[in-house]
């Protein structure tokens, strides 16, 4: 049995909650003023949805998979994956109850933010810049007319 997006999300914010509790709790690297919040997962494609996990220690933008067969890079694997016009490096991850993801960090430790508000903010604001449009394609000769070594414009 599958479970939808908006359940492997919520299993991921529980796991992470837990950690925080746990395994973080006390540590220097945790930010007082932030919790655990998961930013705007959605599919990337058939597969694998896409979203930003926010925690005391740090942002990670998450691959998460959609089903089970999802081929995901394995527990501490790197891999460089394409998202939009970006290449980012990838680590395969395991948390019981979250299962199999691909996290790639893009702030650790959170310093920088003075709230959960900025914290939230800054994952929104990646994710419209990666789900944005992209950039404009340079003008390409017909295939047809390239393969022929005719200019584009020229007489057939």
């Amino acid at each position: 049995m599958s479970l939808s997006l908006a359940d492997r999300v919520e299993a991921l914010a529980r796991a992470y909650a837990h950690i925080a509790a746990t395994r973080m709790a006390g540590l220097p690297l945790v930010h007082p003023r932030l919790a655990v919040a998961t930013v705007g997962f959605q599919p990337l494609d058939d597969d694998v949805a896409l979203g930003v996990l926010v925690t005391p220690w740090c942002m990670n933008l998450v691959r998460l998979p959609l089903h089970e067969g999802v081929a995901m890079l394995a527990i501490g694997q790197c891999g460089a994956r394409d998202v939009g016009a970006r290449r980012f490096d990838f680590i395969g991850v395991y948390e019981s109850g979250a299962g199999a993801f691909e996290a790639a960090s893009l702030f650790s430790p959170m310093t920088e933010f003075a709230d959960q508000a900025a914290a939230r903010a800054t994952a929104e604001e990646v994710l419209k810049a990666l789900r944005g449009p992209l950039p404009p394609r340079v003008a390409q000769p017909a295939r047809r007319g390239f393969l022929f070594g005719r200019r584009e414009g020229a007489a057939a």
